[in-house]
């Protein structure tokens, strides 16, 4: 069963048999930013618990394979 009483057009949310939500649709057309930003944070969130490294770190592994120019050390 589906229901839009959400108050946000193109959204429907899907029912199981005891009045539970258990899924949602999104009309892609009309609400392509919300999906959008869904995904982004569904993506983050699966992403938590990888090492992290210190914008520093990452900086010097571009440069070393000339995917970023470096970066010039200013003038004293």
């Amino acid at each position: 069963m589906s229901r839009a009483s959400n108050g946000v057009r193109g959204v429907k949310y899907l029912y199981n048999a005891n009045g539970k939500r258990t899924a949602v649709l999104i009309d892609l057309e009309r609400n392509a930013a919300l999906w959008e930003d869904l995904f982004d944070v569904a993506l983050a969130r699966s992403r938590a618990d990888e090492p992290t490294a210190s914008w520093a770190t990452v900086r010097r592994r571009l440069e070393r394979t000339g995917r970023l120019a470096p970066t010039r050390q200013p003038a004293r």
